[in-house]
C-alpha cells in the first residue's frame, strides 16, 4: 500500500471536502501529462494509468503495437523485443509495456504537480460555490472583518462576503468582530472563488427572520403573503393561516410579543406592522392602512387603483409621517391608493351615502366612539387593532401616528399628487 499517498488523500478529503475519487482522477491526469512531457508527445492515447482506490497503488503502461521496424517508441515495439517478453507475440499484436514514473524528468514531474494543484484548487472553488449557492436567498451569520471604502467585508466562515453600502440599514454602525445576520442576495462563481453579495435591507430578510423565530411560519401553517419595507424605519407584513384554528397575526407576535420582539431587536428597533391577508382587495387595503380607521374602500382590480375614505381625525394617521403609512400600504397591496378625509370625499362626491344615523354627532367605532368633536376609546387593549398589532413594541407611529404638527401631508388629504404608489410606479418628477 502507498501509505503516504493514501494519508494525504484522506486528509485533503476531510479538510477541503473534496472526494477521494476526484483527487485520484487528478493524479491520473497528472501522470498522463507527465508522460506527454517525458516523451514529447501531444497525444498519449495508448498510455493507461490504473490506481487502486483502496490501496492507492498505481501502475502506468503503454499499449504498443508489434512491428518489424519501430518508428514511434511510444506507440510501437519491435518483434524481437516483444518475443523477449513472450515468444507467442506476432506482428500486429498489442504488448503492455510498463512505464516507470521515476524515470520522468524534473520538468515533467513539476508539470504533473501543477496539474494536481490546479485540480485541487478548481474542486475547492467548486465545493465552496455549491455550499454557498445552496444558501442563496437565505440568512447566514457572519463576522465583520473590515471596511472596504463604504462597503463592509464579512467573513462567513470559509469565504468572505461583501455588504455594499446601499444594502446596509441606515443608522446601523458595524465594528470589526461584530457578529451580524445577513441575507444572501447572490452567489457568483469566479476564477478567484465564489463572490457573495449580502443585504440587510431586502424585504425577504424580514421574512427569513420570522421563519427562524415562528414555528408556524417555518412549517407552512402560516404564510407570509406580502412584505413592504423601508429598511431601518418600518415594515408592513401581511400573513395568512392555512389552519382556521391558528391566528396568523398572534402566531407571529408570540406570547407578550416575544417573537416579534426578537425580530425587532435584530433589526435594531425597526417598526413592524403585522396584518391579516385577505383575498378581497378592499379588505386587504383596509387592513394595510392600519392603525388608521377606514370608512370605505373602492378598489378597481383591473386598474389596480383604490379610493379610500377615512374619518377626518384619522387622515394624518392613515397617510403617516412623510406619507410612509400610505406608501407601504400601496407596496404591500400592489394598488395605487388615493386617501381622502370624509369631508373631502363628501365635497368631491366620492363618498357613498350611508344610513342617516351613521353620520350623526355620535360616530361609533369598533374600539370607541367619536362624539361632539371628541374621540373616546373603549376596550383598546395593549395596542391591538382588528387584523394587526401596533403601538408598544409591535408598531411605532410617531406618538399618535400623525405628523408632528398633526396636519395632513397634502391639503387634499392625499400623498403627492393624491395617490400613494406601489414600488416604482410613481410618475416622473413626483414623489413615491
Amino acid at each position: 500500500m502507498n501509505n503516504e499517498l493514501f494519508e494525504a488523500l484522506t486528509m485533503l478529503e476531510k479538510e477541503k471536502n473534496i472526494s477521494k475519487d476526484t483527487l485520484l482522477d487528478a493524479i491520473k491526469q497528472s501522470l498522463l501529462q507527465a508522460c506527454k512531457n517525458h516523451y514529447g508527445k501531444n497525444e498519449t492515447t495508448n498510455v493507461v494509468v490504473n490506481i487502486d482506490p483502496e490501496t492507492c497503488e498505481f501502475e502506468i503502461y503503454a499499449e504498443k503495437t508489434v512491428v518489424e521496424k519501430v518508428e514511434d517508441e511510444l506507440l510501437e515495439i519491435s518483434l524481437t523485443d516483444a518475443r523477449m517478453r513472450d515468444s507467442r507475440y506476432e506482428l500486429g499484436d498489442i504488448v503492455r509495456v510498463d512505464i516507470k514514473s521515476r524515470e520522468f524528468g524534473r520538468i515533467a514531474t513539476q508539470n504533473a504537480k501543477n496539474v494536481i494543484l490546479q485540480k485541487i484548487r478548481e474542486e475547492e472553488r467548486k465545493v465552496l460555490f455549491n455550499e454557498y449557492y445552496e444558501k442563496e436567498r437565505d440568512i447566514i451569520t457572519g463576522v465583520v472583518q473590515r471596511y472596504v471604502g463604504r462597503n463592509i467585508s464579512i467573513n462567513l466562515g470559509k469565504v468572505d462576503a461583501m455588504l455594499n453600502a446601499e444594502e446596509m440599514i441606515r443608522g446601523e454602525v458595524y465594528r470589526p468582530t461584530d457578529r451580524i445576520k445577513v441575507y444572501v442576495l447572490e452567489v457568483k462563481d469566479t476564477p478567484k472563488g465564489p463572490k457573495i453579495l449580502v443585504s440587510r435591507t431586502h424585504p425577504e430578510f424580514v421574512k427569513r427572520l420570522f421563519e427562524a423565530e415562528v414555528t408556524e411560519v417555518r412549517d407552512g401553517t402560516v404564510e407570509i403573503r406580502s412584505i413592504a419595507r423601508e429598511a431601518g424605519s418600518r415594515t408592513k407584513m401581511a400573513v395568512w393561516s392555512n389552519n382556521p384554528d391558528v391566528d396568523p397575526v398572534g402566531a407571529c407576535v408570540g406570547l407578550n410579543g416575544t417573537r416579534v420582539n426578537a425580530v425587532v431587536d435584530e433589526l435594531h428597533g425597526e417598526k413592524i406592522d403585522i396584518i391579516n391577508w385577505d383575498d378581497n382587495a378592499a379588505l386587504l387595503i383596509e387592513n394595510a392602512l392600519s392603525p388608521a380607521k377606514v370608512i370605505s374602500v373602492i378598489a378597481d382590480g383591473d386598474e389596480k387603483t383604490a379610493k379610500v375614505v377615512v374619518p377626518d381625525y384619522q387622515l394624518s394617521l392613515a397617510i403617516g409621517k412623510e406619507g410612509q403609512n400610505a406608501r407601504l400600504a400601496a407596496r404591500l397591496t400592489g394598488f395605487k391608493i388615493d386617501i381622502k378625509s370624509e369631508t373631502q370625499a363628501r365635497e368631491s362626491g366620492d363618498l357613498l351615502e350611508y344610513e342617516e344615523d351613521y353620520y350623526e354627532d355620535e360616530y361609533y367605532e369598533d374600539d370607541g366612539y367619536y362624539e361632539d368633536g371628541e374621540y373616546y376609546e373603549d376596550g383598546y387593549y395593549d395596542g391591538q387593532e382588528d387584523g394587526g398589532y401596533y403601538g408598544d413594541e409591535y408598531s411605532y407611529p410617531e406618538t399618535d401616528g400623525s405628523y408632528e404638527d398633526g396636519g395632513s401631508y397634502e391639503d387634499d388629504g392625499s400623498y403627492g399628487d393624491g395617490t400613494a404608489y406601489p414600488d416604482d410606479d410613481a410618475p416622473d418628477g413626483g414623489q413615491e
